[in-house]
């Protein structure tokens, strides 16, 4: 039986140690920026993205060695929209991952910086694989993940994400409106990190695909999920107060079809998603459980 725990923690273990070691590239000046970026990267988390770039390389016949760096570039990029998202001009959160946010902590110029230089710092890793010449990359391959990872963090995914919902606060909107916004400011990353792991491993156009396919329907499925557990989640694992969205009046799973079938809903994205993998026999199964975990976790 398939020890998904034992694999994700494994993972995560690795993406860590990884993280840590980048960080002697960015402290020629070291002093509160980097304190504020290692600050919001090491408050943990479940490298869901990173992970996912792995298992999607191992799946086409590739090693978590020759993904690793562009999985800490998008374990940055991710923090990043996380520091800003919880601005007061944005979402005005206390607490992430069960700390103080980072402009709590070091004031709000501090964080909009250290989530500019983690974003920046994305984008010198990736480019930085070819340079280093990292599992034989091929300029050609390290450009297109630049570029897939660029276009799902910019006006074409996760920034034009976050503006739909703040436009859609307060707002009645359809189920086929919502998806579009968390398509967008969650799912575009998850796309990108599977697409960019299974590009890096080797994988044809076809595997490429289906991966891609599996990123929309895992996407919505997680955001779904966490729409869910910010009214009946539990604060002390979530990591942040629950309540948020129905205070912000945001467009949410819950707020749109109502609790039960937004769970249905999200049941039934992953049973999609799964169903992708069949390109992939045994070799999928890894995502498999990786999907059928996004919809029984409780944080």
């Amino acid at each position: 039986m398939f020890d998904l725990t034992g694999y994700l923690d494994e993972k995560r273990c690795k993406v860590d140690a990884a993280l840590q070691r980048l960080w002697g590239r960015f402290d020629s000046h070291p002093g509160v920026l980097v304190e504020a970026m290692r600050y919001s990267v090491e408050a943990g988390g479940k490298r869901l993205r990173p992970i996912l770039c792995i298992a999607a390389a191992e799946a086409v016949g590739g090693s978590d060695a020759a993904v690793m760096d562009t999985a800490c570039a998008l374990e940055l990029m991710h923090t990043y929209s996380l520091i800003h998202d919880d601005l007061p001009a944005m979402d005005n959160d206390g607490f992430r991952r069960g700390k103080p946010t980072n402009h709590k902590v070091f004031g709000e110029a501090t964080a909009i910086l250290a989530g500019d230089a983690l974003l920046t710092a994305a984008f010198e890793v990736l480019a930085g694989q070819y340079r280093d010449n990292i599992g034989n990359i091929t300029d050609a391959t390290c450009l297109q993940v630049i570029y897939f990872v660029a276009r799902a963090a910019g006006a074409a995914g996760m920034v034009q994400g976050q503006m739909l919902d703040l436009a859609c606060e307060g707002k009645d909107i359809s189920w086929e409106d919502l998806k579009t916004l968390q398509r967008l400011k969650t799912g575009a990353l998850i796309e990108a990190s599977l697409r960019a792991g299974a590009v890096l491993g080797g994988g044809k156009a076809q595997q490429v695909a289906a991966l891609r396919a599996y990123g929309v329907h895992i996407g919505l499925a997680f955001q779904v999920v966490d729409d869910v557990l910010d009214v009946q989640g539990d604060a002390s694992i979530i990591g942040k107060p629950v309540g948020s969205d129905q205070r912000l009046k945001k467009a949410t799973g819950p707020s749109v079809l109502g609790l039960e079938p937004a769970k249905a809903k999200a049941r039934s994205l992953v049973d999609r998603a799964v169903r992708e993998l069949g390109v992939f026999g045994d070799k999928g199964n890894v995502l498999a459980a990786l999907a059928h975990h996004i919809v029984q976790r409780n944080r």
